[in-house]
């Protein structure tokens, strides 16, 4: 069915295929990403440039009806997850409700998001009772001073108790961690056993270059194979856990051969790529579908929205950018390949 070009869509001569999400690698998106703000109460020295980024205008930003509306195209085309990120989602006012409202959405059976955990120590209890179903929450560090020099001030002990609270509410939480050498890499150990002992996952993740490379160093580039060596020496041997891997999310688990309850998950998009079981897509603040975080290749969703697009001019505009996925990103080790794009407006 050829549909009509409506604001910021695909060329006239695009013919959505039978099945809209689905690639030309045979990937099968199931797994929509979205972000709600691209403003964070952090600035993490590793997702924020040094001169800070230009915020869209709120009127920019999708409202509540606009991403409700595009996530119902979504539900109705097959996906069934989502999650909901920033900048820092939880900064955005309204927040609560927003996730209740997508949570309702007719096909989506799942609503978790990424968090820095500040505010989940009052907002834990509302976003379970929205129906949201879990959190993973940001935790590079557990130095409180080593912690406020990564986020530019964050406080640990708040987002510990975060991470507590969303516990007590029932959230299926886990923890991540950019690993970075000669940062953290001395804490690896720590930060497992911190997750084990609440009974949650630690997950460690390779730095990626963004921001046109501005923000990589590979000085502090700490390799999946690295995570492991450290790992095995400083809590005991590993083996690969039977999860299986592309489900949820790029995490590929390991587990203590003495202690198989006990996992951690390794997110290595450098030195171990992962695209070829990719699900994903990532919708912006600012309504820009991007099928993948390595390219800036993207369609707004929200233009053609606001020119009075039907549900089937945003599932063409959809499909146009699932059909134009890459087979994979192009970052190099050196910082090269990098998409001009800031992790801060994309929430990984």
């Amino acid at each position: 069915m050829t549909l009509p070009v409506v604001g910021a869509g695909p060329p006239s001569t695009f013919v959505a295929p039978d099945d809209p999400l689905r690639d030309r690698f045979a990937r099968q998106v199931r797994y929509l990403r979205v972000s709600v703000t691209d403003r964070c109460n952090f600035a993490c020295t590793y997702c924020v440039p040094d001169d800070g980024i230009a915020h869209r205008p709120r009127a920019e930003l999708c409202t509540f009806e606009e991403l409700e509306r595009i996530v119902a195209v979504f539900a109705a085309l097959g996906v069934r997850r989502l999650r909901l990120t920033g900048g820092e989602p939880t900064v955005r006012a309204g927040f609560v409700e927003l996730a209740g409202r997508l949570r309702r959405v007719p096909g989506i059976d799942e609503v978790v998001l990424t968090t820095n955990g500040h505010r989940l120590p009052e907002l834990a209890r509302p976003l379970a009772d929205a129906g949201v179903a879990g959190a993973n929450v940001s935790l590079d560090t557990l130095d409180p001073a080593r912690f406020a020099a990564l986020t530019s001030g964050g406080d640990v002990t708040r987002v510990i108790a975060g991470i507590d609270a969303a516990l007590a509410a029932g959230l299926a939480v886990k923890l991540n961690a950019v690993a970075l050498a000669g940062v953290n890499d001395d804490e690896l150990a720590a930060l497992c056993r911190f997750a084990w002992a609440r009974g949650v996952v630690m997950r460690f993740i390779e730095h990626m270059p963004l921001s046109s490379g501005a923000l990589y160093d590979r000085g502090r580039e700490l390799s999946a194979a690295a995570i492991r060596d450290h790992l095995a020496t400083e809590v005991g041997a590993l083996e690969p856990s039977d999860r299986e891997r592309g489900i949820a999310g790029p995490a590929r688990y390991w587990r203590l051969v003495d202690a198989p309850a006990r996992e951690v998950g390794i997110i290595s998009a450098m030195t171990e790529h992962f695209c070829d079981a990719c699900n994903r897509v990532r919708l912006t603040a600012d309504g820009q579908l991007h099928a993948c975080l390595g390219h800036d290749d993207a369609v707004n969703l929200r233009d053609v929205v606001r020119a009075g697009g039907s549900d089937d001019d945003l599932a063409r505009a959809i499909a146009w950018s699932v059909h134009g996925k890459r087979e994979g990103h192009e970052f190099q080790r050196s910082g090269g390949g990098a998409p001009t794009k800031h992790m801060i407006a994309m929430g990984g």
